[in-house]
């Protein structure tokens, strides 16, 4: 098994926010490059505007937390502000620490069954 933890997160954009979300999701991209141990990080709007999923992987747990650490110190509060988490579902083993950080968002977890890929 790997130690790569990803999730898919889905969100409604607040009215009148789109524009501020995708400021934020900017600075917020940009951050995520910096990031060690960062390897996939997409957002996706839909047509209309109203919805945002975001999928997310990580080399392992330490990188989970390096990157909530830092979207809890400059981003979240004006993240959340333009936009309402409706759905977060965690893919790998995130240990107990990542869970912990992860609990907020109120995440189900898929436990890996099979296939193949990095």
């Amino acid at each position: 098994m790997t130690d790569q933890v990803s999730w898919l997160l889905e969100l409604a954009v607040k009215p009148g926010e789109l524009d501020n979300a995708k400021a934020v999701l900017a600075e917020m991209v940009e951050s995520a490059r910096e990031e060690h141990g960062a390897l996939i990080y997409q957002w996706s709007v839909s047509t209309d505007g109203s919805a945002i999923h975001i999928f997310e992987r990580y080399a392992d747990s330490a990188a989970v937390m390096t990157h909530l650490t830092t979207f809890g110190e400059k981003f979240a509060q004006r993240f959340l502000a333009t936009v309402d988490p409706t759905r977060f579902v965690v893919y790998g083993e995130p240990n107990q620490e990542a869970k912990a950080a992860l609990t907020a968002f109120g995440p189900a977890y898929m436990t890996p069954m099979g296939g193949f890929g990095g």
